[in-house]
Formats: C-alpha cells, sequence, structure tokens
C-alpha cells in the first residue's frame, strides 16, 4: 500500500511565511515527510514474512489482515480533510507522524492476531490520514514557491520506502526481531525526519466549508483513473506481497527477500526523478503505452522464471514501469477541459489509492483461491490494461 498519491483535492490561499524561509528549507521539510510516511511502510513491508511466520497465517488470513490496514486508511481520510481544514495541515501533519510511529511499534509488539489486527488498522489510519495531510501541505508549499515540486516529493515517498525495506535486509541478516527493529530504526527515522521537518509554516484554514476528500472521477476520467488503478494495485501488491512471493515461489532466503521491494523503490525513485526530463521530450500517451509494456515485462519474469535474479530483475522493470503513471494520471485530470482541477484530481486519486489499499488483500484472496504465481500474472494483466488505454491521457 503506497499511497503517497493523493492528490491535493483543494487550493487554498497561499500560506503566509516568514521571510526568511528559503525554498530549499521548505522542500525538506515536505519532503521529511513523504520520506517518514514511506520509510515507516517500507520497514514493515520488508517483515511481512516474520508476521506472516510468527502468526501462522495463510495467504488469505494475510489478505485479510491487509484488507484491516486499507480498511482504517480509508476510514482516516474524511477525517485527515477536516483536521487538516480545521488546524492546519502542517501541524496535523506532524502530530499524526508522531501518532503513527505508536501503531508502528504496536504492530510488532502484538504477541497475537487479535491484538495485531486492531493495530494494523490504527496504523492504516495513520498511514492514510498522512497521506492526505503531507499532501495538502506539500501543496500549500509549492504554491508558495512558484514551481513545481509535487513529483520530487513523491520521488522522496519511494526512497524513503526504499531505505526502510533495505533496513529490512540488513535487521534479518543480523537476526534482529522486528520489535526492536521497529523501535531503533523506525523511532530513528521518525525523530530525524521530525527535525527536519521542523520549519516555522503556518497552514491555511477554513473551518467553515471544508472540502471533501472524496470525489469519482466522470466520462473520459474514468478511463485515466483506470491507469492510476492498474499503476496501484501493482505497487501495492509488489509493497506487500513481494517478500513473501520470493520466499514462497522463489525460495530465496528471507534477507534477499527483503531487498524485493528496495529494489523496486529504487527503481520508481530513479524514473521519478527523471520524470520531468521524460515528459518534456515524450507525449504522455507513449510514455504510458511504453511503462505499460515495460511493468508487463516485469510482472510475467516473476511469473515465468521464478528464480530470486530473475524475480528481482523483474520487480526493477514493474518500479520502472508504474512510476510515470501516478503523475502523467493527474496531470491529464488536472487539464480537463470539462471538468475543474480540484475535482477531477480527487476522482482520479480515488480510484488510484482504492487499488493501493484493496490490491494485496485481493492478491492475497486470489492466492489462496489459486497461487501467487496467479496473481502476479494478474498484475501482468492489469500492467497491459494500462498500454491499452493510454490514449485516454491525449489531452483534447
Amino acid at each position: 500500500m503506497t499511497s503517497e498519491h493523493i492528490a491535493p483535492v483543494t487550493a487554498p490561499s497561499d500560506a503566509p511565511a516568514p521571510a526568511d524561509l528559503t525554498r530549499q528549507s521548505a522542500w525538506r521539510a515536505i519532503a521529511a515527510m513523504f520520506a517518514l510516511n514511506g520509510g515507516l511502510f517500507g520497514i514493515w513491508a520488508s517483515r511481512i514474512p516474520a508476521f506472516k511466520t510468527a502468526h501462522d497465517l495463510s495467504h488469505a488470513e494475510l489478505g485479510g489482515l491487509l484488507l484491516l490496514l486499507a480498511g482504517g486508511a480509508i476510514c482516516s481520510f474524511p477525517i485527515a480533510g477536516r483536521l487538516a481544514d480545521t488546524y492546519g495541515a502542517a501541524a496535523v501533519t506532524r502530530a499524526i507522524a508522531a501518532a503513527k510511529l505508536i501503531f508502528f511499534v504496536a504492530l510488532a509488539a502484538s504477541p497475537s492476531i487479535w491484538f495485531l489486527a486492531p493495530a494494523l488498522f490504527l496504523f492504516g489510519a495513520a498511514h492514510g490520514a498522512m497521506d492526505v495531510t503531507m499532501n495538502a501541505w506539500g501543496a500549500e508549499v509549492e504554491r508558495w514557491a512558484k514551481r513545481p515540486q509535487m513529483s520530487s516529493y513523491h520521488a522522496m515517498w519511494s526512497l524513503g520506502a526504499g531505505l526502510g525495506a533495505a533496513s529490512g535486509y540488513g535487521a534479518i541478516s543480523l537476526e534482529i526481531a522486528p520489535l526492536w527493529h521497529f523501535i531503533a530504526i523506525g523511532g530513528t527515522w521518525t525523530a530525524l525526519m521530525l527535525w527536519i521537518g521542523q520549519i516555522p509554516w503556518t497552514s491555511p484554514t477554513n473551518r467553515s466549508n471544508p472540502a471533501p476528500v472524496f470525489s469519482l472521477p466522470t466520462g473520459p476520467l474514468v478511463l485515466v483513473g483506470l491507469l492510476a488503478l492498474g499503476a496501484s494495485m501493482g505497487e501495492g501488491a509488489i509493497a506487500d506481497w513481494s517478500a513473501v512471493y520470493l520466499v514462497d515461489i522463489g525460495n530465496a532466503p528471507e534477507n534477499w527477500a527483503a531487498m524485493g521491494y528496495a529494489l523496486f523503490s529504487a527503481a520508481m525513485v530513479a524514473m521519478r526523478l527523471a520524470g520531468d526530463q521524460i515528459t518534456r521530450h515524450v507525449p504522455p500517451v507513449t510514455a504510458a503505452r511504453i511503462s505499460g509494456f515495460v511493468a508487463a515485462i516485469g510482472a510475467l519474469l516473476t511469473v515465468l522464471y521464478p528464480v530470486p535474479a530473475v524475480m528481482l530483475t523483474g520487480f526493477v522493470l514493474m518500479g520502472l514501469g508504474y512510476a510515470l503513471i501516478f503523475p502523467l494520471a493527474f496531470s491529464r485530470a488536472a487539464n480537463d477541459p470539462v471538468v475543474p482541477p480540484g475535482k477531477a484530481l480527487a476522482g482520479t486519486a480515488t480510484f488510484g489509492y482504492g487499488g493501493m489499499l484493496l490490491g494485496p488483500p485481493l492478491i492475497g484472496f486470489i492466492a489462496n483461491a489459486t497461487s501467487l504465481r496467479v496473481s502476479f500474472a494478474v498484475l501482468a494483466g492489469l500492467a497491459l490494461m494500462i498500454a491499452v488505454l493510454a490514449s485516454a491521457l491525449r489531452r483534447t
């Protein structure tokens, strides 16, 4: 589940900022919030096999628990939007980050599935709420800076997730239990990012007419939403299932398994950092079509050649293929000739983030009914759907 992809759906007035606040320090603060959110998620994703083993979970049971995580996030969206409107996105983002660390540690401290289930719901709620508020804060800083920055923020989410997953490799290699891993690395990471995020910024508030958080796309934007859905389901599946897939299907050592999501995230970071340059020279339709085919090839490699080295290569290709789809989809939505930008972005984000949340549990249910390889074959089909629907990005 990843979810760093909630697009700003409101446009509050520019936030006042001190005269001595620089663009660089403001960018670092928002980037730190994205990296914090991604980092904790990456740590969790890298240790999912350990949770599966410790609680003796079947694929279906794990899928059900991941659905609880998704449910927590979905329930948090409207609450987070209202809190940001009432108290300001900056202050609420930092408060949610501190609460998220508590729920994050509670995951590893859970002695049974009956404690793990509510902890996952609360962790998902904090994760989803922070997605909403940090994107709103980032939009404020972007308008104040008068330069596009949102893509680079999302790259920092992927970078944080990759570093978190890489820490799982080290912790597993050193045989460190999840609880101490979560406390030491998660606690240090959260403290460092919150320290970087402490800038003198006052977000605007809107207590009289809070904007809706949810909206569904209409007309041609339905196809744009499906593009985002295809990419987000793949990204969510890799986040939550790549480690299990490498261990169960590829017979990889557990420390190798933790590197699957790390390499996937690194590929996404690299492509997103280069994305602005690529889309200046390549039409959106062409870029999305190529991206869909690259992601499909990567997914098929993991299905047809279940050898750890080949599977890791497949994850890298999937990361490269998925990376540009969200920025392209949101750009098309924001420039729709009929639907206002806020409503268009909200609908596209709802489809996209819905896929991020519901994809992992769906993979679990399919795997339980068939096999994990069949589940990843479904991801290949969704990636081909991206290539087929790429023409929806053509602007009229």
